[in-house]
């Protein structure tokens, strides 16, 4: 597939487990044993997808989800021991696409690494136009988000987020259906995912968050006024 997936984890045999898997698809891997490293690793390779353990010496994954989302969109994958739902949160609120909860099927985590590899790539895309809604632009090729000529940046899940939003535009879409929609049937995340990424989408739209109204007991739409 000629993309690279960074792995940081301080269980060796983790990484290496799963840096078998991932080379047997056809991925390039590097690997980390904590956040420093990650971190280096990271800033110093051209990254794809990352895999981000989140109990690390150092710093831990969500202090490292942080930092790269400071300055990157790449897909983002946290893995942890724990299934509380707090800690899951945080780390979407954080900017993180998926989130696995240990012990989990290495051949499962491939399955969503490719999932996200394809939506960063376009493929699972059915347009390829650029729409201008009162100031904001929107490339579903490229998938670059502008505000009045100021780029803004989007993880994939939150341009997922976006583009299923405008391509439904106008119409009330329940948790349950974004949910499914953009992260999948398979997903078995908390409907209450879908609230911290639109509070996100929001905050990252600025002066366009009003878009993304609020339809009580119902869920959420985009509408433009005046388009």
């Amino acid at each position: 597939m000629n993309k690279t997936i960074l792995i940081v984890e301080d269980e060796m045999r983790m990484r290496k487990l799963l840096k078998d898997y991932l080379k047997r698809e056809g991925f390039k891997v590097l690997e980390a044993e904590d956040g420093d490293e990650g971190l280096h690793v990271f800033k110093t390779n051209k990254v794809h997808l990352l895999i981000l353990d989140v109990m690390m010496p150092k710093l831990d994954g969500f202090e490292v989800c942080k930092e790269v989302r400071n300055c990157s969109d790449v897909p983002i994958i946290m893995l942890t021991a724990k299934s509380e739902d707090e800690d899951k949160l945080i780390g979407f609120d954080l900017g993180a696409d998926d989130y696995v909860t240990k012990p989990f099927s290495p051949k499962v985590l491939v399955a969503r690494v490719k999932t996200l590899i394809k939506r960063v790539d376009g493929t699972l895309g059915n347009t390829s136009n650029t729409i201008i809604l009162n100031g904001l632009t929107v490339n579903f090729t490229s998938k670059e988000v502008l505000i009045d000529d100021s780029q803004v940046i989007l993880s994939p899940k939150e341009f997922d987020l976006l583009e299923f939003l405008i391509k439904n535009k106008g119409i009330v879409l329940s948790r349950d259906t974004l949910l499914d929609n953009v992260w999948g049937f398979d997903y078995f995340g908390d409907l209450r995912t879908v609230d911290t990424h639109i509070k996100r989408l929001r905050e990252k739209l600025q002066n366009k968050a009003d878009f993304i109204t609020t339809v009580r007991g119902s869920g959420y739409k985009f509408e433009v006024k005046n388009d």
